[in-house]
């Protein structure tokens, strides 16, 4: 059972995870997306691939062709040593439209640790 101290210490935790993943995808930042993710990470795109942790990151790796993601709307369930967060973004693409659209990512605590373990995400239709 947890206290709730050891609970706040989880939402703080993971609320930084969330902010780094946002702010690595952005930057492109593949080094610190490596320590995030657990090795057995899985995303799902919009397109409707699913995409392994090195396939992911080699997708992040490319140049970044958005500007100004953020995160709205965070909500964290903290579920034991499992957690879903609940987000909208908002971002835009290079040629300047609006886009946006919304992500939960799973995290479970792995021998004292919280990694994503996986992630999905997709785009409003009028976003595109």
């Amino acid at each position: 059972m947890q206290t709730n101290a050891n609970a706040q210490r989880d939402l703080d935790t993971l609320t930084a995870l969330n902010r780094d993943f946002v702010a690595s995808v952005q930057k492109g930042d593949v080094k610190r997306l490596e320590e995030i993710f657990a090795d057995d990470f899985m995303v799902s795109t919009p397109e409707g691939s699913l995409l392994n942790k090195a396939e992911y990151l080699k997708l992040v790796a490319q140049p970044v062709t958005i500007s100004g993601l953020v995160a709205e709307d965070v909500r964290i369930r903290l579920l034991g040593d499992f957690a879903i967060i609940h987000a909208r973004f908002n971002s835009r693409r290079a040629d300047g439209k609006q886009r946006r659209g919304r992500y939960t990512d799973n995290y479970a605590r792995r021998d004292g640790t919280w990694v994503a373990v996986s992630a999905h995400y997709h785009l409003d239709h009028r976003d595109g």
